[in-house]
């Protein structure tokens, strides 16, 4: 019997028997299979375990002694595996790291999740809030939610929904400038600027068929999302802000859309995850969750 543990947990049984056959009852094996084990632990450690007699068997003082810590040692491992119910809470128990854009990341997961979290005592959420798309492999990232494309096949991917875009302003600012009625004039009107925390550079507007306006002279710079809409909400300038962001205030009329017409494509919402396998239980959790709430 090569495989250690196994030869132990035989030994373990026969151990605790009146004799071989008793033990490979209860192990549900042959008899021989328990002879068999025994007698290659015995070969190897150099010692008999067993005094072999026509009444039976019984430990030896050096298989006595074996058998004390083959018992700790058995139990240790099989503990390791040992659930009472795979469906019990407690698989959930563990920690959970998840990566996301500070729009999600900052308001929405944490409230959406709380209830789950609350139900499965031992789950822990580590939240990584960040613009950069992360790489779940050497961060050791569970889940991510991404805006945007995502075509790395290490990734089993949901589409989630979709994020519009809108250039919008201030009422205040439409009022002092007018209304820009193509994408050109946009060059000519203050702007602010969000900033590629990757390039360090500003991110173009987009618009359909492919088109892009750079703020060259912005009135206001930023890396932060939420800081970029508070200067549109204060009237620094216009900007280009996803749809999470700025429909609701677009709904009060605190911000005002333009070229709607002009628009890009909405992005895609996307909740991943890497394909290791298999897939922790918790992980799976969270994953179904966060699919759902963010639908």
């Amino acid at each position: 019997m090569s495989n250690r543990l196994e030869a132990l947990r035989v030994f373990c049984a026969a151990a605790d028997a009146a004799n071989f056959r008793d033990a490979a009852v209860r192990l549900s094996v042959s008899p021989q299979v328990v002879t068999r084990a025994v007698r290659e632990l015995e070969d190897e450690l150099g010692e008999p375990l067993f005094h072999r007699s026509t009444r039976g068997v019984q430990l030896t003082d050096f298989g006595r002694q074996l058998a004390e810590r083959a018992r700790i040692a058995v139990g240790g491992v099989d503990e390791l595996f040992h659930r009472t119910d795979r469906r019990a809470a407690s698989q959930h128990a563990g920690t959970v790291r998840v990566t996301a854009p500070g729009i999600f990341g900052r308001r929405l997961i944490p409230q959406a999740l709380a209830p789950m979290l609350a139900a499965h005592p031992g789950l822990v959420l580590d939240l990584r809030v960040s613009e950069e798309h992360a790489d779940v492999v050497d961060q050791q990232i569970d889940i991510g939610v991404r805006v945007g494309p995502l075509r790395d096949a290490r990734f089993v991917a949901r589409p989630v929904g979709k994020m519009a875009l809108h250039v919008v302003a201030a009422p205040a600012l439409i009022a002092r400038t007018g209304v820009p009625k193509k994408i050109d004039a946009l060059e000519g009107l203050p702007l602010t600027a969000l900033i590629d925390r990757m390039s360090g550079r500003p991110w173009p507007m987009v618009f359909s068929k492919g088109r892009q306006v750079v703020p060259t002279a912005p009135t206001f710079v930023t890396d932060d999302f939420d800081a970029e809409c508070a200067a549109v909400l204060s009237g620094l300038g216009f900007a280009q802000l996803i749809g999470a962001l700025a429909e609701p205030w677009m709904k009060t009329g605190a911000l005002v859309p333009v070229l709607e017409a002009d628009a890009p494509e909405p992005w895609p919402i996307y909740v991943y995850r890497s394909q290791r396998a298999p897939v922790p239980a918790r992980v799976r959790l969270v994953y179904d969750e966060l699919i759902r709430v963010l639908r």
